[in-house]
Formats: C-alpha cells, sequence, structure tokens
C-alpha cells in the first residue's frame, strides 16, 4: 500500500491461480501481464486506486483478451463500486454534477453509462415481445428524432433509433428473426402512415391500434375549425377575446364535468350558431365510443357515427369521417383490446425529463445510453445495497 497526500495505492492479488477469459474459459498459462490501476471509491479526501498486474489469455473463441477481473468490468478502467455510484446518481442528476462530486471528468461519465448499458442491457430483450407502441420524440431542434419501441407487458424501452418514419420502424424488426417478429400480436401507434406501413410490411399478422387520445384530438380539432368559422366566416358569433377563449374551453370539455356556468355559456354558443351545436354533439358522441359503448358493439356504433358525421353537413367533419373511416379498424382495435399508447407517451414525457435534467444531449447515443438505463429495465444499486 502506498500513502500520499490525495492518492492511495492498494496493492491486490486474485488468490486463483487459473487465467479466466470473460467468455468463461480459463487456462494454467497467461500470455502475459502488464500493471494497471482501477479507480476506486474515494477515502475522504484521497482518491484510492487498485494496482494489480493484470494478464492476458489466448482464448480458442475470443482470441487474446485480458483476463476476467471480480472488482472491474471487462476494460474498464474504474472499480464496479465505483462506477455503480456514477450509475445509481447519474439517474438522478446532471452529470456535472455527478463529475464534480466523484471527481472524474465529464467524458469519463458518459463513458461509464455508456459500457454499463452495453453490458447490463438484456440481450434477449426483442425476443419474447407481443404487444408493443411505437412513437417518436424530438430530441433537439431542429428536426432530431428518436424513435421509440415499448413493451406493453412490461412497462420497458426495448428499442430506441435515430430518426422518425417507416425506415426508423423497420429497423427495429429487421433487428428480429422471422420467429420472433410472428410472435407481434398488437401495435399501437399514432395516426402515423409511416409506422402502420412498416408494420403492415414486418408484421402483417399483428392488429393496429390506434391510440385514442390521438383520435379525440382530431375531433377537438375539427370542433375547433368550426367555432373559429362562426366567428370568422359565418359570423354568428361576436364576440372578445376572452369569452371566446372561455367558450373554446367549455367546447372541449365532456359533457360530464360541465359546471352550471358552463352549461349555460354552451347553451348561448349553440344557440347562436347550430352548427357549432351539431359538432358539438358529434364530438360527444365520439367521446362515448370510448366512455360508455361496450367493445363488441364498437364497430357498429363508429359505423353509425361515420355516416351521421357525413350526412351533417358541416366540412371540417365530413373530413373527419372519412379519416375516421379509414382508421375504424385500428380505432375498433383499440377499443376491442383495451390498449392505447398512453405507455409510449409516458415513457416520452420521461425521457424529456432525461434531456432536461442533462441541459441537452448533443449526441444520440448518449441520449439512447440514458434512456435504456432508466427504462430499459436495468436495476441500479448503490454499492452499500445487497
Amino acid at each position: 500500500m502506498s500513502i500520499t497526500d490525495d492518492s492511495v495505492e492498494v496493492t491486490v492479488r486474485l488468490a486463483a491461480r487459473r487465467v479466466k477469459c470473460p467468455c468463461g474459459y480459463t487456462s494454467a498459462a497467461a500470455y502475459d501481464h502488464a500493471p494497471r490501476r482501477w479507480r476506486h471509491l474515494d477515502f475522504g479526501r484521497h482518491k484510492v486506486w487498485l494496482k494489480y498486474p493484470i494478464r492476458r489469455i489466448e482464448c480458442p473463441t475470443c482470441g487474446v483478451r485480458t483476463e476476467d477481473i471480480p472488482w472491474a468490468r471487462p476494460t474498464a478502467r474504474h472499480t464496479r463500486d465505483f462506477e455503480d455510484m456514477v450509475l445509481w446518481l447519474v439517474t438522478r442528476t446532471d452529470r456535472t454534477s455527478v463529475s464534480t462530486l466523484m471527481r472524474c471528468a465529464w467524458r469519463t461519465v458518459t463513458s461509464i453509462v455508456t459500457r454499463a448499458v452495453d453490458a447490463l442491457i438484456d440481450s434477449r430483450r426483442l425476443e419474447n415481445l407481443y404487444r408493443i407502441g411505437v412513437d417518436e420524440i424530438c430530441y433537439r431542434h431542429p428536426h432530431k428524432y428518436l424513435t421509440i419501441v415499448g413493451d406493453h407487458d412490461t412497462g420497458k424501452v426495448v428499442y430506441i433509433t435515430e430518426g422518425r418514419g417507416r425506415d426508423s420502424f423497420s429497423e427495429f424488426f429487421e433487428q428480429q428473426s422471422a420467429k420472433e417478429r410472428d410472435k407481434v400480436q398488437v401495435v399501437s401507434m399514432d395516426g402515423s402512415p409511416a409506422f402502420r406501413a412498416a408494420a403492415e410490411d414486418h408484421v402483417p399478422q399483428a392488429r393496429q391500434c390506434m391510440d385514442p387520445f390521438h383520435v379525440m384530438q382530431w375531433v377537438n380539432r375539427a370542433l375547433d375549425r368550426v367555432f373559429s368559422d362562426a366567428a370568422s366566416v359565418r359570423r354568428t358569433l361576436s364576440m372578445q377575446a376572452p369569452e371566446w377563449r372561455k367558450a373554446r374551453t367549455v367546447l372541449r370539455l365532456g359533457k360530464n364535468r360541465l359546471t352550471k356556468k358552463h352549461k349555460s355559456l354552451l347553451r348561448t354558443v349553440t344557440a347562436a350558431d347550430t352548427e357549432v351545436g351539431t359538432a358539438w354533439r358529434l364530438k360527444e358522441q365520439f367521446r362515448d365510443l370510448y366512455r360508455k359503448i361496450a367493445p363488441r358493439n364498437a364497430a357498429r356504433y363508429l359505423r353509425r357515427w361515420i355516416e351521421e358525421a357525413r350526412s351533417c353537413g358541416i366540412d371540417a367533419f365530413v373530413q373527419l369521417a372519412r379519416m375516421i373511416d379509414k382508421k375504424s379498424e385500428q380505432i375498433c382495435a383499440a377499443i376491442e383490446l383495451g390498449i392505447s399508447n398512453a405507455l409510449i407517451e409516458g415513457i416520452n414525457s420521461t425521457i424529456r425529463l432525461i434531456n432536461a435534467r442533462g441541459y441537452g444531449h448533443h449526441s444520440a447515443e448518449s441520449l439512447k445510453a440514458m434512456i435504456y438505463l432508466n427504462l430499459g429495465g436495468i436495476e441500479v444499486k448503490l454499492p452499500t445495497q445487497t
């Protein structure tokens, strides 16, 4: 042991004489050896280093490799305890704070996260997927996207790739074997035609489920358009800006959430413009599809709604009816199976938090590693936890 004013160096040795390859192969003969140091957890204000003449082994499978040692991961220059402390901290605060606390370089924190994720992420996570969800998220402006694939059964992120659209989602399926793709039964998504096309190409047997939140968003946008036309085109409504915003909020609210004041304002607006009243009624009928209609009756109810919307004479809802008619099978599948993209939207919210906590990520690879560390099912424990 060597002690200086700012560091402690401890020489260690292995009790086992045989040299072990990281793949598990062992041999009594070493290829060669060289001295190496590993950074360990600090002892007060002293940096602690472990010193050992590490050996190399000639493995028939891996070739010449550095031997496997119990206190550090392969190729690492920090001990497992040091890396586990960094990993635990980086899931809770920014990397600059972690590097200051652990007295290491900012880039060291990033390399520890990347190496640990490569070692700890489940390599078989794509094998037994039955119900998956897909969505994209913008992680850096302008137009820097990641495509995220999540497992509905485990709630974990199983795949991340750069970009968005058909090619990005197809890349996920190309990582699976034909047997693994055949197991996929359900794919949930928003209204993206690119995701839909990729799913049809690679998992044609899977049922596609349209996220209810996005479908209701289309309906509300159609209602907004009718309401705006009443004020600006037909001029049947004359309101000041504050009143207009209140009326728009009331129209968007569900019928079950309206107060007496809301109902009074709603009656005033719908009496002044019958098209707004018809649009609001169609919106509420569509909400009932998700709230009141039994799944076995969803297809018949939706067909009647489409026919009524087409014959209402309101351009916004006629166009909406055409769009929903094209997606009707996916909408009904989501209702029958009880599947939405809420899991992926929740994952995206966490990713935004991870990105903000790190003050943005200039590299997609570093952000992907952080997402896998937090949401990929990797269990991070402090060295003191068992």
